[in-house]
């Protein structure tokens, strides 16, 4: 169902946005009306275009390896409280390194172009995916585990049958956090390795085209939707084949 108040919302500040310009309230050099965000779309639209893809390609890239990586560490960790001391710390000292001071150091390891930014969009996030799917397989009902237990269930019976279908909806509040952060993975790989709407920004900061980062900002925002949106239609189909609890209203 369409968000109409999202979408009144968005056409108000657009409306009033070109207004303001037009009376001069507003620096054109530094809040360019929208009209002339548009113009810049339509100046170039092939390069827009292969930008836009380049991204949105190098953002699912680097959002799949994450969720791969990071729900095979969840089941490592949680079959072995030894090694998830030892390795979550590891885990959240990467966290807090900031990606932009990364990317040079990925663009050393795996040179300019495609693989230095899916690398860093997969490396920004990994950790919400590790996080959040490693809570839901511990945050189980206690009865429930020791019901487990007292019938002699083995781990792997008592992590497939209990532990992960609990862990299903805080793997998609780690995924929707994750699709945010795979994006400014991305852009920080693309301002050092280049392509994409990340090197679109790098060049109009130069050339002084506020438009242009205007733009851009706008399409990375529809990529986040997007992504959002496919995720929500994917858990509501995998939710329909084979319910996990009560979740609709998380999905909406």
């Amino acid at each position: 169902m369409t968000n109409r108040p999202f979408l009144i919302l968005c056409v108000l500040i657009i409306i009033s946005w070109e207004f303001f310009s037009a009376l001069g309230f507003l620096p054109t050099s530094l809040f360019p009306p929208p009209h002339e965000v548009f113009n810049s779309f339509l100046e170039t639209p092939l390069e827009w275009q292969d930008a836009f893809l380049q991204t949105a390609k190098a953002t699912l890239a680097g959002h799949l390896i994450s969720l791969s990586f990071g729900i095979l560490a969840a089941f490592i960790l949680i079959l072995s409280t030894p090694l998830k001391n030892a390795f979550l710390p590891l885990a959240i000292f990467f966290q807090t390194v900031p990606i932009i001071a990364i990317a040079p150091l990925l663009v050393i390891y795996f040179g300019f172009g495609l693989p230095t930014v899916i690398a860093a969009s997969a490396i920004v996030s990994f950790f919400p995916v590790l996080a959040s799917f490693l809570l839901g397989l511990e945050n189980i009902e206690k009865e429930k585990l020791e019901l487990f237990q007292l019938y002699g269930a083995s781990k792997w019976q008592i992590l497939i049958k209990l532990r992960l279908p609990s862990a299903f909806l805080s793997l998609y509040s780690g995924l929707k956090v994750a699709i945010g952060l795979s994006i400014i993975g991305t852009v920080a790989g693309e301002f050092v390795a280049g392509g994409g709407l990340g090197s679109i920004i790098d060049s109009a900061r130069t050339q002084q085209r506020v438009d242009r980062v205007f733009a851009s900002l706008l399409l990375l925002a529809l990529l986040g939707l997007v992504g959002l949106y496919l995720l929500k239609m994917i858990f509501l189909l995998i939710h329909k084949i084979r319910p996990y609890g009560s979740y609709s209203e998380e999905f909406r």
